[in-house]
């Protein structure tokens, strides 16, 4: 926004410099002519005359200075603006594509949810209900985890390894009943890496 003011500004200084140069040349044009027209005749007034051509020449070049200055510094600022432009339009491509990534993304796994959660609701349903509702208690409990898994004589939740006498009443269990960690009252899951 900037850059495009300052490229505005300097077009509009430009172009009322320039308009200034055309009309001290314009005046400049009309006395010479009158020199050149032998109307004047007297020599103060010929004198006169000869000196605001002069005078009208070095202001004519004076303004012709400045109109370079500013042209240079207009097409500095055209040139600013243009790159900014074309960083801004990257920019916007990298967002677009960015965006339509992340929407992707989020059908994926909005899709992935459903599908979980199907197979949840299946599973569940094959799961006696005051064993689910336990797990669903401690999941609320736990920060959405009621069951962790027992690996190498260590609950998986709390992180925390059993101690012998835990590990013994672990082993002791029969493979159907439920049985929990001492420390974070999680369902524990046996398997074969579970060290018993």
């Amino acid at each position: 926004m900037a850059a495009r003011t300052e490229e505005s500004d300097t077009a509009r200084e430009q172009t009322k410099a320039e308009q200034d140069v055309d009309q001290v040349r314009q005046r400049a044009a009309r006395d010479q002519q009158r020199l050149d027209s032998g109307m004047v005749t007297s020599p103060k007034d010929l004198e006169s005359l000869q000196s605001e051509i002069a005078s009208l020449a070095k202001r004519q070049d004076d303004l012709e200075t400045v109109v370079l200055d500013i042209m240079e510094r207009h097409e500095a600022a055209q040139a600013r603006a243009r790159e900014l432009a074309a960083t801004l339009e990257e920019l916007e491509a990298r967002v677009t594509d960015a965006s339509a990534r992340r929407d992707a993304a989020v059908t994926e796994i909005e899709s992935e949810t459903e599908r979980i959660s199907a197979e949840r609701a299946e599973l569940a349903a094959t799961i006696p209900a005051d064993l689910l509702k336990l797990y669903e208690k401690l999941r609320t409990q736990q920060g959405g985890v009621g069951a962790a898994r027992l690996y190498q004589r260590r609950c998986e939740g709390c992180r925390l390894e059993l101690n012998i006498t835990e590990v013994n009443e672990v082993r002791a269990a029969a493979p159907d009943e439920v049985v929990r960690c001492e420390n974070c009252r999680r369902i524990l899951v046996r398997t074969t890496d579970s060290g018993l």
